[in-house]
């Protein structure tokens, strides 16, 4: 009888699990977007409104952005196992990359790159860009160019 229960608890923790992901995921979503389209909205105002609406959706703007982070970090917290990443070796001593900073492209090899990024939830990235693995850091590469188009820091725990 005991057995029967700690199992039909099982089953149902293990069925409630990918929901409560596939919730988060779209809580993500829906803000992403949300940022998406509050940043179109302050665009319009800068060309458009006067200061006052300028003002407002600059807010609303920050709002979205600063929801959106905090959704992203209760999501990580939540999934710390699927950012806890493997041992890193590489052959070079650790940088803090900034956006727009030049690298060599040993630092983008493939043997660095990501290429799961789905997993992580992160954009696709663009044409000729792709992510790359810097010890605990996530950098989105220009591969034309060597830009970091974007730095994650502290992506990995």
């Amino acid at each position: 009888m005991k057995n029967k229960i700690l199992i039909s608890i099982a089953a149902v923790a293990a069925t409630l699990s990918p929901m409560a992901a596939q919730a988060q995921t779209r809580e993500l979503q829906r803000d992403r977007q949300d940022v998406r389209e509050e940043k179109r909205e302050l665009e319009q105002a800068k060309r458009y409104g006067d200061r006052g609406d300028i003002r407002e959706e600059r807010r609303e703007y920050r709002d979205a952005k600063r929801e959106y982070r905090e959704d992203w970090r209760d999501y990580r917290q939540k999934n710390r196992d699927a950012f806890r990443g493997s041992r890193f070796n590489a052959p070079f001593r650790y940088r803090a990359f900034s956006d727009g900073v030049s690298i060599g492209s040993s630092y983008y090899a493939p043997r660095y790159r990501v290429s799961n990024y789905q997993n992580y939830r992160l954009p696709r990235p663009g044409r000729y860009q792709t992510y790359v693995r810097h010890y605990n850091d996530v950098l989105l590469v220009n591969t034309r160019t060597g830009r970091v188009v974007r730095a994650y820091r502290g992506f990995y725990w």
